[in-house]
């Protein structure tokens, strides 16, 4: 799987953007606040519809603008792919793929799989457990249709339960009305719980592996579910917490509470972890995901790697070089030799496999291309 080329119109900083993608690593480089994460949000959003920085449609949009449009060619299983993306300042996105508009923007997950690593993700594991629950699910909703069926539907009746529990016109009959959302909550809930259980065992069963190298033998780490609730007791919990659900206006137990731990040598590292082993258990996630992914759709997921390497260690720079060298991978830097020489200093990475790579200089909203690798010659003008 690979993104052959993306156009972007209006786009943040970018009016008009047309770029060919290499099959193998993508550096875009430059100094910060120039455009080079908009390249990786657009074919995030243009993958999954959303964006990883939470930012709503209207604030993509260029401000001088009303709309934007997003344009991904995607080769999978030798099959070129077309995702179009009009995103609205005041309606809702319109997506077609291959020409086709869908009715559903949920129906374009799956057709490319990305895995983001950003700077953000080394606190994945310190930081609250929205961010554990994102994770679980922008990657579940990426690879299981039911299981983003299912949280879809979960996330609709929970806003209308939360909807009732405010409205004090229904008090009289507020029992009444909850057993009817309830029903459906514990149904979508237990299914939901499943899926994130199995997910979890799988991560598992690969990170065990890749955090004993990373941490040269010395670290055996385990992750944990926690649900808030279990298959056992949930319809209970849901009834048990019901007065104070009214009480407080919103529904206090559910998956949409639940979180993951990450134990070395059985302790919780969220807590007790140093700062070290909590970004190494951070970056070990991140390789699990990719090995993941690859082992569910039997093909590489594209990966975007936002400034990431900065922030690591040179070993575990190198760790993770050593994981993406058969992966199309973009890349954003604001030092590029520096860049360059860390991937050379690799011993797995050969010539050959340098020149197939591609470099973008990334300037005002500008994109050029640039020769590799040694030196820096005249650029070629692309928008």
């Amino acid at each position: 799987m690979i993104i052959k080329s993306i156009e972007l119109k209006n786009y943040r900083n970018y009016e008009n953007l047309n770029i060919e993608l290499s099959k193998g690593t993508n550096i875009f480089y430059g100094d910060n606040a120039q455009g080079k994460t908009n390249i990786l949000e657009s074919i995030y959003v243009g993958s999954t519809t959303k964006s990883h920085k939470g930012s709503k449609d209207k604030e993509i949009i260029n401000f001088k603008r009303d709309d934007s449009h997003i344009k991904l060619i995607i080769e999978r299983d030798g099959i070129n792919r077309r995702i179009d993306m009009h995103l609205k300042k005041n309606k809702a996105k319109g997506i077609a793929i291959d020409g086709i508009p869908i009715r559903k923007s949920t129906e374009l997950l799956g057709i490319a799989n990305v895995v983001l690593f950003s700077p953000e993700d080394l606190g994945m594991i310190k930081n609250g457990p929205s961010e554990r629950r994102k994770f679980i699910d922008m990657e579940l909703c990426q690879l299981d249709k039911i299981y983003l069926y299912n949280l879809s539907n979960y996330n609709k009746i929970i806003t209308q339960r939360n909807k009732l529990l405010k409205d004090t016109k229904f008090l009289k009959d507020i029992e009444n009305l909850l057993d009817v959302w309830d029903e459906k909550l514990v149904y979508y809930g237990k299914e939901i719980i499943k899926k994130r259980l199995e997910f979890i065992k799988q991560l598992n069963d690969i990170i065990f592996n890749i955090h004993k190298k990373l941490s040269s033998n010395k670290e055996k780490l385990v992750i944990k579910y926690e649900p808030n609730v279990n298959l056992d007791n949930y319809s209970n919990k849901i009834i048990e917490n019901r007065n104070r659900d009214i009480k407080m206006k919103t529904t206090m137990v559910g998956i949409h509470r639940d979180d993951i731990s990450f134990y070395i040598d059985n302790i919780d590292i969220r807590k007790f972890g140093s700062q070290g082993q909590q970004r190494t258990a951070a970056l070990s996630l991140k390789l699990a995901e990719i090995e993941l992914v690859k082992n569910i759709i039997k093909d590489n997921p594209i990966l975007l790697l936002d400034d990431v390497l900065s922030e690591l260690d040179n070993n575990r720079q190198n760790q993770l070089l050593d994981n993406i060298k058969n992966i199309q991978t973009f890349v954003t830097c604001t030092g590029l030799e520096d860049f360059i020489s860390k991937m050379k200093n690799n011993k797995d990475y050969s010539e050959i496999e340098f020149n197939i790579n591609k470099i973008f200089k990334v300037k005002e909203g500008k994109v050029s291309t640039v020769e590799f690798p040694k030196t820096l010659p005249a650029e070629k003008h692309l928008c």
